[in-house]
């Protein structure tokens, strides 16, 4: 199982995958689901992947072989002139190679399905994110909309539907984001630690911070500890329940 989510915020955008794959529980592989290309100055794109691996990688090994050969059968992603088009051609791609894998073709319980999350900026463009769907169609993010979610979505979403604000700082924003996945983690073994990150300012045109959160990184482990206890605490003071007279 896989979880990946993307956040816009007034300054930019910011990225955050988990990495363990399995088969059961005594076959858990770690795999890299965030991918970035970027062109100093023109372009920064990032692509997080759920799903079937074999369908994902295939994905990202053609697009990493278009962006080395420009010009050859159609534009990579270093050519394409917006993000619509980018999200427009990954999705063409994802569906094509769907369908090479399966007869059975887009349908939902396909065991080859994938979806996808791709953001990041083109030139004048504002920065944009999308969530591709397996039949090859997406969605865009909004300020109405402003997070998308793959994978194991369900335990980490309350915290983030809560406490989300599109004016809140980076730093905030990827403390936000370890809680939801700490939720995720402590309810879905199939969820879990290295994380990756990747922190995209508006208008620099190029890769941000990009780094991985360990399983023994002291700030995640701190604040997991201290977000249980938080929790406990404001259960203690919520009111208390009575039964209501026979």
């Amino acid at each position: 199982m896989t979880y990946c989510v993307g956040l816009m915020l007034k300054q930019g955008l910011v990225f955050m995958s988990d990495t363990r794959t399995n088969s059961g529980v005594d076959n858990i592989s770690t795999f890299r689901k965030m991918f970035t290309w970027d062109v100093p100055g023109d372009r920064s794109i990032t692509l997080m992947t759920a799903g079937n691996l074999a369908t994902t990688q295939s994905v990202v090994s053609l697009l990493e072989e278009r962006s080395k050969e420009p010009g050859e059968r159609q534009p990579g992603i270093l050519e394409e002139e917006s993000m619509f088009q980018v999200a427009t051609m990954v999705g063409n791609l994802l569906k094509e190679v769907i369908a090479t894998h399966a007869e059975a073709g887009q349908r939902a319980d396909s065991t080859f399905n994938a979806t996808m999350i791709l953001g990041g900026q083109i030139g004048d463009g504002e920065p944009r994110l999308f969530l591709i769907y397996p039949e090859g169609n997406f969605i865009e993010a909004s300020f109405d909309t402003p997070f998308f979610q793959i994978g194991e979505t369900k335990y980490g979403r309350p915290i983030l539907v809560r406490a989300y604000d599109p004016e809140m700082s980076f730093e905030d924003a990827i403390k936000l984001l370890s809680l939801s996945f700490d939720s995720t983690i402590k309810a879905n073994l199939s969820v879990s630690l290295p994380l990756d990150v990747h922190v995209y300012e508006t208008g620099s045109l190029r890769n941000g911070r990009l780094f991985r959160i360990q399983d023994n990184d002291t700030y995640f482990l701190a604040l997991s500890s201290g977000w249980g206890i938080a929790l406990k605490d404001a259960f203690g003071q919520l009111p208390e329940f009575s039964f209501p007279e026979p």
